[in-house]
């Protein structure tokens, strides 16, 4: 039986990390399939262990970008397990003090980010990495905190 409190909240904005924040696992996926092709040209034997690698770290990226989900309510921001929907860290909207964007230039190229939640409690911050327009987040997430707790901060 689901409560009134659960019913009352709804999802408002849901995402996984974009492809982009595992780029470095593409390039050594495309690093590795490269040394076998050469390998296979050159008819050196284990030229399709360096393939199979190259495949395993495809599937191994495509396995981490499922792995975290998040999640902002109308009540909290959350992160939860990609696969058993499990709840890995969570704040509430009324204890959140700061919301601050941060992208390096190359994240800043591949148009990602990161957005930094931190709670009132010091031990609760809250990181969306990998998220695509973090800036629009950031904005979208700013505006359903009361303005009395929130500190607005932008990090480049």
């Amino acid at each position: 039986m689901v409560s009134d409190q659960e019913a009352s909240e709804r999802i408002l904005w849901e995402a996984y990390p974009s492809w982009g924040q595992f780029s470095w696992l593409y390039f050594l996926s495309l690093w590795t399939a490269s040394r076998g092709a050469i390998f296979l040209y050159s008819e050196v034997p284990g030229w399709m262990m360096w393939m199979v690698g190259a495949s395993f770290l495809v599937g191994v990226a495509v396995c981490l970008r499922y792995w975290a989900k998040y999640v902002i309510s109308t009540r909290q921001v959350m992160i939860r397990n990609g696969y058993s929907g499990k709840t890995i860290r969570c704040a509430s909207l009324n204890m959140i003090h700061a919301v601050e964007v941060t992208q390096g230039p190359f994240a800043k190229f591949l148009g990602i980010g990161t957005v930094v939640i931190q709670s009132h409690d010091s031990n609760r911050t809250l990181r969306f990495r990998g998220i695509k327009n973090p800036e629009i987040v950031g904005i979208k997430l700013r505006a359903l905190l009361p303005t009395s707790s929130l500190v607005f901060t932008q990090a480049l």
